[in-house]
């Protein structure tokens, strides 16, 4: 396997004055030389840990991530900025990745038609918001040629920074506003973001997260669905916020109960393989 990891202010300068020390991991398999498919390209999925933009979770990305190379995804995850780094930061180091993916995607076997971002909690609202804008004047300062992706994953996501549905940390720490005011809530919402040029999404969450409210995914899922674009969303009955894989590698002690909600990744695969 093809494990490394690169410190995207090195390839990217322009990132130096907004970012922290963002990186992109890769985990690629081996070449098949042996099989002839060494020039194979597969599709490629970016992980965006959650953390409240106050810090990347580990349950959510490497323990993630090896279940997507299992399945013969390649997968990158990016540790972004977060306590001190605000909007644009993130997004134009979501951006980064994804131009260095790009430029990679020879060597490392990616189809550049067929790449998902997957983001959990606030990296699920850092997923859905590149997802919208990708291509707004911030990022396309820095990357005139940003890439849109093919879909989006979001599991129990930050949504909406509106009042009563937002989990307020977060909305604080992307926006760097102490007071989060009415233009905030309009400008980070993401189901008020929703347009034709929003992909196809997987949503999952559970009604027992008393983190980040449940409605955030149901408000997006409504946005997708006003719009004519294609999503599934489950909601499972059990479960605290921050499951990521829902078994005994990232939750311990692991409730009985929430073992239903581990089912999101085999249904991830399936819809993967359908929409990819």
């Amino acid at each position: 396997m093809q494990h490394e990891t690169f410190f995207l202010k090195n390839h990217y300068p322009a990132l130096t004055d907004m970012s922290i020390d963002p990186t992109l991991t890769t985990y690629l398999p081996n070449k098949m030389y042996e099989m002839g498919r060494e020039n194979e390209r597969y599709p490629a999925v970016l992980i965006c840990p959650g953390g409240g933009y106050s810090w990347c979770s580990q349950r959510e990305d490497e323990p993630v991530a090896l279940k997507l190379l299992a399945w013969g995804y390649r997968v990158f995850i990016l540790n972004y900025s977060c306590r001190g780094a605000h909007f644009p930061a993130q997004l134009c180091e979501v951006a980064a990745a994804l131009d260095l993916i790009c430029k990679n995607a020879k060597e490392w076997n990616v189809d550049t038609r067929r790449i998902a971002i997957m983001g959990f909690s606030a990296g699920g609202h850092l997923a859905g918001h590149y997802s919208n804008r990708y291509d707004c004047p911030e990022v396309r300062a820095l990357f005139p040629d940003s890439k849109a992706v093919k879909l989006s994953i979001l599991c129990y996501p930050v949504i909406s920074a509106a009042p009563g549905y937002r989990e307020e940390s977060t909305i604080r720490n992307v926006t760097g506003h102490e007071t989060i005011t009415d233009e905030d809530a309009a400008n980070f919402s993401l189901d008020r973001l929703v347009s034709h040029k929003t992909p196809p999404a997987f949503i999952w969450h559970t009604a027992q997260d008393d983190v980040v409210p449940v409605a955030n995914s149901i408000l997006y899922a409504k946005a997708l669905a006003d719009k004519g674009i294609p999503f599934d969303l489950h909601i499972y009955t059990h479960g605290r916020h921050g499951l990521s894989t829902a078994d005994d590698m990232t939750c311990e002690p692991l409730d009985p109960n929430t073992q239903l909600a581990a089912q999101w990744l085999p249904t991830l695969r399936n819809w993967l393989n359908a929409m990819l």
